[in-house]
């Protein structure tokens, strides 16, 4: 069976982005540079012709990758989402008791999870135990660093 892939809307059309952009641009770009390799001469002991082929097997696989993300997915409305619990879809506002920093993670799918720019996966230590709580509700999870408490403060649609 194969595995759903949960994606926002804006996931979603990022992933198809990506794909016009590998398919139209990086493909005849890469096509390119193999052609000119070409014309130096002996393929065999060519780094540039090597270089332009792993990079052509490089974008074909995340192609592919791609468009079996896409082939499987499903669509989260962030309109649609219960703002009563954190689920997919969902922005929640999260405090450390210990420091009363407070913190905004959007809830995504793994596919578009991007730690860096606070997009947590439903997959991931903290956005799995996140997952369910309401405002209020206070989950404990490990890190490298040892446990830390939050407390869910906020729960909005995401963007």
């Amino acid at each position: 069976m194969e595995r759903e892939v949960i994606l926002t809307q804006e996931g979603y059309d990022k992933l198809q982005e990506e794909i016009e952009y590998l398919t139209t641009h990086k493909r005849r770009e890469v096509a390119e540079r193999i052609k000119t390799a070409r014309e130096f001469g002996d393929i065999s002991e060519n780094s540039e012709y090597d270089d332009a082929k792993n990079e052509q097997a490089h974008i074909e696989s995340r192609i592919l990758q791609l468009e079996h993300q896409l082939r499987n997915a499903r669509i989260v409305d962030s309109h649609d989402v219960d703002t009563g619990v954190v689920s997919i879809g969902t922005k929640v506002t999260v405090r450390t008791p210990a420091d009363k920093k407070t913190k905004v993670f959007a809830l995504v799918g793994s596919a578009e999870a991007d730690p860096l720019q606070d997009r947590l996966s439903n997959e991931s230590p903290l956005g799995k135990a996140l997952l369910g709580c309401k405002k209020g509700d206070k989950v404990t999870v490990s890190t490298p660093r040892g446990q830390v408490e939050y407390q869910v403060v906020k729960i909005e649609a995401g963007d």
